[in-house]
């Protein structure tokens, strides 16, 4: 194995470049190969395939402003990070380098590029990232999750390749798990998740929405709700108040699982978590984060809109009247429900981390 050729994989910290990245790695270790993660310093809270001893952290830095103080913090960083990543892929010789958005990609990727090793990038989205768009002309392969997301790209078209998005184990077990409806006047469960940047609006909305439902309702509420830390007192208040079945924590490390036994999932719309909704085959209303330069989680969101496996509501008319309206239509017509979960069914792939494990084994020669 030691002599086994290696697959350095990069990904930003946060869970949805890691977790296509960490299903990729399971596949290609299946395959006989060694996979390594350059990422940054927040990969580290992460626990599944990468652990410390095979995760390499490149120092690196998001654009977030354009003062210019920012800007040179952000250019220092990345020029310190290419000198780690130059000599960490000088030091690795991987056959290839795969990256998976974000900025921490970029180090690996342009080292990859000045020493000859094959790049490879994946993006999950139905555009294409910032740090991916910048990264498309230095790689020798594209791979999309959805269809046409370079269609009006002729020049990039050609090296690109729908793969889908791979999917960890934990998911592909959850996705052969078949959604049960909500008995009448059974338990209806609501899964509340906000994603790495977008926990706050599902404090400030849901429980005012849940208090506006039917009495009748509350009872039959059994509620999982991702909240920060400093939201917590104030949202167990309303619950506590109301006596509603609630489990709260700001982080669930067996989210697959609580995906696959939910009714209605309540989300942001990132791409790993449009991905896993498709895959898992869960109904959900989906609110975009506003405000991204690309608009990337409203065409995501959109993907799913489109089969009527999920309601997209943009944040400004996501209001607690809304939500309830919705919650309680949902309730009283549980056909919707398994309607859009066998719709949603039809954009999941399954097979992702083979089809991406094929494309990365051409680029790299073995």
């Amino acid at each position: 194995m030691d002599n086994a050729p290696l697959i350095l994989l990069a990904a930003g910290g946060t869970g949805g470049h890691l977790f296509p990245a960490e299903a990729l790695g399971v596949e290609l270790i299946k395959r006989g190969l060694r996979v390594r993660l350059a990422t940054d310093a927040r990969a580290l809270r992460y626990s599944g395939l990468f652990t410390p001893d095979n995760i390499d952290v490149v120092p690196s830095e998001t654009m977030r402003g354009r003062n210019p103080v920012a800007l040179a913090r952000t250019g220092f960083m990345l020029g310190y990070g290419m000198l780690v990543a130059v000599n960490l892929v000088r030091r690795l010789k991987p056959a290839a380098v795969v990256g998976f958005g974000g900025y921490p990609t970029l180090p690996p990727l342009i080292a990859a590029r000045l020493l000859g090793v094959p790049g490879v990038i994946h993006d999950a989205n139905a555009v294409l990232g910032r740090a991916n768009r910048f990264l498309s002309g230095r790689v020798n392969a594209i791979a999309t999750s959805l269809p046409g997301v370079l269609d009006r790209d002729p020049d990039l078209a050609g090296k690109a390749t729908t793969v889908g998005t791979p999917m960890r184990p934990a998911i592909l077990a959850a996705a052969a798990i078949p959604f049960a409806s909500p008995e009448p006047n059974g338990p209806l469960r609501l899964l509340v998740v906000g994603g790495s940047q977008g926990a706050r609006v599902m404090s400030d909305i849901v429980p005012s929405a849940v208090e506006r439902l039917e009495p009748v309702l509350w009872s039959r509420l059994v509620l999982t709700q991702q909240v920060r830390e400093e939201d917590m007192a104030r949202v167990r208040a309303v619950y506590d108040r109301l006596k509603i079945k609630a489990e709260l924590a700001p982080f669930f490390s067996d989210l697959p699982a609580r995906l696959a036994s939910s009714h209605l999932v309540v989300s942001r719309s990132g791409a790993g978590t449009v991905a896993e909704l498709a895959a898992i085959g869960r109904p959900s209303i989906l609110v975009p984060l506003p405000g991204a330069i690309d608009q990337d989680q409203f065409a995501n969101a959109g993907v799913l809109a489109q089969v009527n496996g999920a309601l997209r509501i943009p944040q400004g008319e996501f209001t607690p009247d809304r939500l309830a309206a919705e919650i309680s239509a949902f309730a009283a017509e549980p056909a919707r429900l398994t309607a859009m979960a066998e719709a949603v069914r039809q954009v999941g792939r399954l097979d992702a981390a083979e089809r991406l494990a094929d494309l990365v084994l051409k680029t790299a020669g073995i």
